[in-house]
């Protein structure tokens, strides 16, 4: 009986040309690419979720899918034999998202989400199962709104007003700040915060301050996750007749500022 030995030699040389196989096969596959930093969309914008092969592949005839698993596993749109399967998407999805049939025979997986809610906020998949092959993006909602500043009070004999300020459709929760004209924080009451059930923040706070020529009251809402501010500037003042009879006047300088 002949026994056949492979030798040390002989086994570096098998691995170097099963590396070697695996690396032609290898070159030339296209990979799934979504988005490496956060996509920022506005509540109510139409935003695109990039996803595309490179290099390009056509998979109009493939199943593809996307899912998002933030708030349990949903469907947001698949597309199998050519078309979107409605019925296995998320209700909350429907009529919302869509692929661009055209450009899949170049590759372009690409979502189109329109009239974006705070509630689809969160990470995304995008999946071809016959490649086993996924790729991800991150999508940041935000809203933004104008504060209003109104006269709440007027305290003659120290020569003071309550202000307050109030600004309504945020997401996410923003911060309320009072500034004076050196832009310093002035000491204010708490900010109440209520949530609704569009889940669109509501900010509201109050501060009494005093009336002088140059008195310059800032009210400022920010989120800094979004990078977005807002102020609405109020400008108090006093003037004494000549009867001795004190006139309170406050005039209103608003504008709107955004950053």
């Amino acid at each position: 009986m002949n026994i056949l030995f492979i030798g040390p030699q002989l086994r570096t040389t098998s691995a170097l040309v099963v590396h070697l196989l695996l690396l032609l096969f290898s070159t030339g596959q296209s990979k799934l690419i979504g988005s490496s930093q956060p996509i920022v969309a506005t509540v109510g914008d139409d935003i695109i979720l990039p996803c595309h092969l490179e290099p390009v592949m056509d998979v109009a005839a493939m199943t593809l899918e996307w899912t998002t698993s933030d708030q349990g596993p949903r469907f947001v749109f698949v597309w199998r034999a050519g078309q979107d399967l409605v019925n296995t998407k998320h209700p909350s999805y429907k009529g919302r998202t869509s692929l661009f049939s055209d450009e899949l025979k170049h590759g372009n997986i690409s979502l189109k989400l329109s009239e974006v809610k705070p509630a689809d906020e969160g990470k995304y998949q995008c999946f071809i199962p016959k490649r086993n092959e996924a790729s991800f993006v991150e999508l940041v909602v935000g809203a933004a709104a104008s504060p209003v500043i109104s006269l709440t009070g007027i305290d003659g004999d120290k020569d003071r007003v309550a202000l307050q300020c109030e600004s309504k459709g945020w997401y996410p929760e923003p911060e309320l700040l009072w500034l004076d004209a050196e832009g310093k924080n002035l000491s204010a009451g708490p900010t109440e915060t209520v949530r609704g059930p569009d889940d669109l923040y509501t900010v509201s706070s109050r501060v009494t301050v005093e009336k002088r020529h140059s008195n310059y009251i800032t009210c400022r809402v920010q989120q800094r996750n979004i990078n977005q501010i807002r102020e609405t500037q109020i400008h108090t003042s006093s003037e004494e007749k000549k009867n001795k009879k004190t006139k309170e006047l406050i005039t209103f300088l608003l504008s709107n500022k955004l950053v």
